[in-house]
């Protein structure tokens, strides 16, 4: 009988052994991150999304289920959408459109979802960024102080419309990506002059506490995880005075060509730093991993997200995703979130509580 009881335990010892690789299967999971409230963002610049349904394309769940873009967003945690505006744009579906009249009409769908609204100002009649700041035709002529009047009108009526609309954004953002100042040459701080691009700001600040006084303004600029880049910005904007409430980051490890491992923590200690140097909260405003990565991806934004959350006193706001819908196949962007089939990538799971 003991004979046949030890025979019994060792075939299923041998059984437990022969199934045990199923049961461990590896799987990708999130590491727990601080509970925090509802007011953190977890957003998506979706600018792109309505030339994208005009064209055609269309949005998947996971399961093949057709649905609206919003609606699959907001089941994985974005609460917030990013949506740029242009001055006189063309109808180009890539680089035109994000009029003030489509902007508004998008908001206006984000907020019928719960969505809260950011408003990213470029000041131009398509993209701006470190390398390209060009005015809008319209203003191409006109001296500084008529400029400045210009950054004021545009940003007023915007946010009036969109007060108009019931969709009064929590937060504006004056120029984007703007290390190297905005509306050039005017408002360029080539050789450290900040003065100029100082007083741009300023008027879109005025412009944008005028319609409401709540409303947060973003300053902005790349390479999150530069610090020195960060304080020479920061120092020369806020030494001459420039008005804003938060610091606006962009994070990229992508376009460094590096994994983001080998700068997450100077991402971090940079957005601490700017909390402690300037006594304002931050944001990171952009953030975009390889669509083709997805593992990748979502373990960086699963680290982004734990560096924000870590900024003391919950003075880091939240993380925005760029343009995680404009899937390759109809934008040419490579660190879109959305599969070739026209799902939703498993990176952006990370945004889910």
């Amino acid at each position: 009988m003991k004979t046949n009881i030890r025979l019994f335990f060792w075939l299923l010892a041998c059984c437990t052994l022969l199934y045990l690789p199923a049961c461990s299967k590896p799987t990708v999971e999130k590491p727990p991150l601080p509970t925090i409230d509802s007011s953190f963002v977890r957003g998506a610049d979706i600018s792109w999304l309505p030339q994208m349904e005009a064209s055609g394309y269309k949005f998947y769940d996971t399961d093949g289920t057709e649905k609206d873009c919003l609606t699959l967003l907001k089941a994985r945690g974005i609460n917030t959408v990013r949506l740029r505006v242009w001055v006189d744009p063309s109808s180009h579906p890539i680089n035109g459109h994000c009029s003030k009249d489509e902007t508004v009409a998008l908001a206006v769908r984000a907020k019928s979802l719960g969505m809260r609204v950011m408003i990213d100002f470029h000041y131009s009649d398509s993209w701006a960024d470190p390398g390209q700041q060009t005015k809008p035709a319209a203003w191409a002529g006109a001296d500084f102080p008529t400029l400045k009047q210009h950054v004021y009108n545009h940003t007023f009526d915007v946010l009036t419309a969109l007060a108009t609309a019931h969709v009064l954004p929590n937060w504006v953002q004056i120029g984007n990506e703007i290390p190297g100042g905005m509306l050039w040459p005017d408002g360029s701080n080539s050789g450290n002059n900040f003065g100029n691009l100082v007083q741009l700001i300023n008027s879109g600040y005025e412009a944008t506490k005028a319609v409401n006084p709540a409303i947060k303004v973003i300053v902005h600029i790349d390479k999150g995880h530069d610090n020195a880049r960060f304080r020479w910005f920061f120092d020369g904007i806020s030494n001459l005075g420039a008005k804003f409430d938060i610091i606006g980051a962009s994070y990229y490890p992508y376009w460094i060509q590096s994994d983001y491992t080998a700068t997450i923590n100077a991402l971090g200690n940079n957005l601490n730093d700017m909390v402690s140097r300037y006594n304002k909260p931050v944001m990171l405003v952009e953030v975009g991993g390889d669509f083709t990565l997805e593992e990748n991806t979502f373990n960086m934004l699963t680290a982004v997200l734990a560096k924000v959350h870590a900024v003391p006193n919950e003075k880091g706001l939240g993380v925005i995703y760029w343009e995680p819908e404009g899937a390759k196949s109809w934008s040419g962007y490579q660190l879109s979130a959305w599969r070739a089939n026209g799902q939703p990538s498993m990176a952006l799971d990370a945004f889910k509580e």
